[in-house]
């Protein structure tokens, strides 16, 4: 994702330029299509991992999705006039903010600091406690690690905002660039004549998902449409991301747009990215036949700080990957825990477009409670 900047009587307009990312998504989902028509047991490996994905994990992102979106879509929430009158608590509140699902809270929080109404340990706060897209995929399957993830980044987040407050002060890098961010004037993209679609496959495939978890029996004609709704499902969720000329950032992120496009477009990104750590994992095994948790387990204290390494990669889809790996065991909870507080989300984005110092030494602040709070529980629990 790419900003461009143009200053205007102290107002600087964030655009999201559209043409090379589509050309790149396109790509990028072609390349994930084109896998799913070989023959063969490879052909047979893919089909399965995408099966896999999108009934065990997609269904219940999408269902995550709706609850969070439709309760922030809902929301008529003023805050920045909440900030103005909160400003002895602007930390805790950052964290919670970054803490929440998705990367709309973190994106406020990064606004408000590059407008200069929130100190530099309120953004080290959100940048610290945001897991982005990934907490989706951590609640859908693991509901209690995901609230113990969001717990636990409060608290880290807001000791390390106050901290670093309390050593350089409120005024600490302040800017005072007064922005708007502006999303694409796009209402309807080409890809939302799919959403009825979508949600036709989506219904059957999350009552599936359920009747998965709890291992229920199938019959054979169960089986064949469990098949084929979860094959549907996976094909069109790539496809639709792949098409859409809007970021994954403005996807879940800009309230302007209706709740179903929100809900949709985000579950396209996510999905694309667990298949893609799916696939990854089962190329590799297929072609090396390597004992990857064997591997992880010999280098194991190695692991979280890889792990966190990771975490300073922009955007939520690498972050995406690591969750994967974690929810499918090849990963100790230690590393994602020092993922998900290492990571930055998507708001890392226009931090580094509007405030690039703040946002590199933000994040290597946020690296010290990672290596912190990842060695401590790899020591203390693993």
């Amino acid at each position: 994702m790419n900003a461009l900047i143009n200053a205007i009587n102290e107002k600087t307009k964030i655009i999201l330029e559209n043409d090379g990312r589509l050309l790149k998504k396109s790509f990028f989902g072609l390349l994930l299509l084109s896998l799913v028509f070989q023959g063969g047991e490879f052909g047979e490996v893919i089909r399965s991992s995408m099966i896999d994905a999108y009934i065990q994990v997609s269904v219940f992102v999408g269902f995550t999705l709706f609850v969070f979106i439709g309760l922030d879509s809902l929301t008529k929430f003023d805050v920045k006039n909440f900030l103005s009158k909160t400003q002895k608590f602007h930390v805790g509140i950052a964290a919670f903010l970054g803490a929440i699902p998705g990367c709309g809270g973190a994106i406020i929080v990064v606004t408000q600091y590059i407008q200069g109404r929130i100190s530099f340990g309120s953004l080290v706060a959100v940048l610290t406690a945001t897991m982005g897209d990934a907490a989706f995929l951590i609640l859908a399957i693991e509901p209690t690690t995901g609230l113990l993830i969001f717990g636990i980044g409060i608290i880290v987040g807001s000791i390390s905002g106050y901290i670093i407050d309390f050593i350089h002060g409120i005024n600490f890098m302040q800017s005072e660039t007064k922005i708007k961010v502006e999303f694409e004037k796009i209402n309807k993209t080409f890809v939302s004549n799919f959403n009825f679609f979508w949600l036709f496959l989506f219904i059957p495939g999350f009552i599936l998902g359920i009747l998965v978890a709890f291992q229920i029996e199938f019959s054979s004609a169960y089986n064949s449409l469990l098949v084929f709704v979860a094959s549907a499902g996976a094909i069109l969720s790539i496809f639709m991301w792949s098409l859409n000329p809007l970021s994954d950032f403005q996807c879940s992120t800009d309230k302007k747009r209706g709740l179903l496009s929100r809900v949709v477009d985000t579950t396209n990104f996510v999905t694309t990215w667990v298949i893609s750590g799916f696939l990854v994992f089962e190329i590799f095994m297929y072609f090396t036949s390597l004992d990857l948790k064997m591997f992880f387990d010999l280098w194991l204290p190695f692991v979280p700080l890889v792990a966190i390494l990771f975490g300073f990669l922009p955007g939520c889809g690498p972050q995406v990957v690591v969750a994967t790996f974690y929810l499918n065991g090849y990963i100790p909870l230690s590393a994602e825990l020092g993922n998900a507080i290492s990571n930055d989300g998507d708001a890392l984005f226009p931090a580094i477009a509007l405030a690039p110092k703040a946002a590199i030494l933000a994040t290597l602040y946020s690296a010290i409670p990672a290596l912190v709070v990842a060695y401590g529980y790899f020591y203390l629990f693993e």
